[in-house]
Formats: structure tokens, C-alpha cells, sequence
């Protein structure tokens, strides 16, 4: 199983920035894509930073996208997209995890916008695609999306995870997936749901800090990844470093 490190020298995105990520999994083929620090989207007098990352797998391929969080410094405006295409018989595991401000620095997320939207389409045997995963995500720093009940919470860490399909090995998993959340200390929240049928496993952090949050996907990860893949859950050497 090929890892597989994605490099920004620059080290952030800035207004103006576009940034284009195309990953194609062939034929039976496997990758695991991950980076080796969090993407910084800093603070703009205006223009939009977009950061677009589209990803294929062909049939029987199977991709793991595990880059870190995408940390949204105060001022900034970004416009953030995952759009992943599976063929029949394709696999998938992703995640997609936001950081407002700096928390760990005391820095907030008191101007800016961003907006988010990471979507999983399936195609069927004859190669008609439907979604089996929709996430829209607008988040203005002076909406009540960050502090209200039916929003954030007073989060400031947000991140999902996704698994497809959800096989019936992985949905025999859901207790320990759902434990995993239960062990989360207080305010952080964790959970995780079948959605589309069966067609995906969709999981969601809720939180105060991108190592819990870390933590927590990677856990998952964990689990699932030998019901899902038949691989053992080994962890790329540079989450150690």
C-alpha cells in the first residue's frame, strides 16, 4: 500500500490563492494520501483563497484521504472544496476537519468567511453516479452558525469523517465507533451514523482542539480500516512526527 505525502512549500493559502488537488486511483489500484502538517488559510484584504481537491477512484480501487485540518485564521476567506467520484465497486475512507482561529494561542475567528463543501457520488453497475454524501458548510464569523445549539455549539474545532460503503462489517463496528465518541471529554462531542442506504458511514467531531480531533478520526480510522480495506491499521510514519 503506496503512502503517499502531499507537500505545499508555501506552507499556507493566501487571497487570490487557487489551489487544485486531481487524485485518480486506477483499476484495482490502493493509495493512502495524507500531509504532513495542517493547510493555513490566512487572514486577506479581500480576495478569496479556494483550495479544490477532486478525487476519482476507478472500479475495486480504493483511496484513503486523510489529510490534517485545515486551520482558518481570523480575517481570512476561503473557499474550500472535496468533490470525491467512486465507481461501482469502489472504496473510500475521508476526512475533512476545520479549525477556526487559533484556539491553542487564544486567536479567534472574529472576521472572515469560509465556506465548505465535501461531496461523495457513487455510480451504479451501468454508471449513472448519485450522491451518497452531501456537506455545505457557510460559516461567516458573525453568523450564529458558531455559537448557536443547531450549529457549532461554541466549537471551534469541526470535523467529519467518511467511510463508503458502509459495509456489514463496518456497521457491526457502530458500538465501538459510537464508544469512541463517548470517551471524548467534555465539550468535545463525537458520533457517527449510516447514511444513503448503506452507502456511506458518516462520522463528526464537535470540539475545542485539532489534536482530540486528530485523535478521535484516527481512531476510527483505526477500526474500520481492516473491515473495510482487509488491511491492518497501520499508521503512516510521518502522523509520528
Amino acid at each position: 500500500m503506496p503512502h503517499v505525502y502531499l507537500l505545499h512549500p508555501p506552507g499556507g493559502l493566501v487571497g487570490g490563492d487557487q489551489l487544485t488537488i486531481d487524485v485518480q486511483v486506477r483499476r484495482d489500484a490502493r493509495a493512502l494520501v495524507t500531509t504532513p502538517a495542517a493547510t493555513k488559510v490566512y487572514r486577506t484584504r479581500g480576495p478569496v483563497a479556494s483550495q479544490a481537491q477532486r478525487l476519482r477512484v476507478e472500479p475495486e480501487g480504493a483511496l484513503e484521504w486523510l489529510p490534517q485540518e485545515v486551520i482558518l485564521h481570523d480575517g481570512c476567506a476561503a473557499d474550500l472544496l472535496t468533490d470525491v467520484r467512486l465507481a461501482h465497486g469502489a472504496r473510500f475512507m475521508g476526512v475533512d476537519a476545520l479549525c477556526f482561529g487559533l484556539p491553542a494561542r487564544g486567536e479567534s475567528f472574529a472576521a472572515g468567511r469560509c465556506r465548505q463543501r465535501f461531496e461523495v457520488w457513487r455510480e451504479d453497475a451501468a454508471g449513472a453516479a448519485r450522491p451518497i454524501v452531501i456537506e455545505r458548510g457557510r460559516f461567516d464569523a458573525a453568523d450564529p452558525v458558531h455559537a448557536a445549539a443547531w450549529g457549532l455549539g461554541g466549537a471551534r474545532v469541526h470535523a467529519l469523517f467518511v467511510a463508503a460503503p458502509a459495509t456489514a462489517e463496518v456497521v457491526e463496528l457502530l458500538p465501538l465507533l459510537r464508544a469512541a465518541g463517548d470517551r471524548l471529554p467534555p465539550p468535545d462531542r463525537g458520533g457517527v451514523t449510516v447514511v444513503s442506504d448503506g452507502g456511506a458511514l458518516v462520522g463528526r467531531y464537535l470540539g475545542a482542539s485539532t489534536e482530540r480531533a486528530r485523535h478521535y478520526l484516527q481512531e476510527l480510522w483505526s477500526l474500520i480500516r481492516p473491515a473495510l480495506l482487509r488491511r491492518p491499521a497501520t499508521p503512516p510514519r510521518i502522523w509520528a512526527t
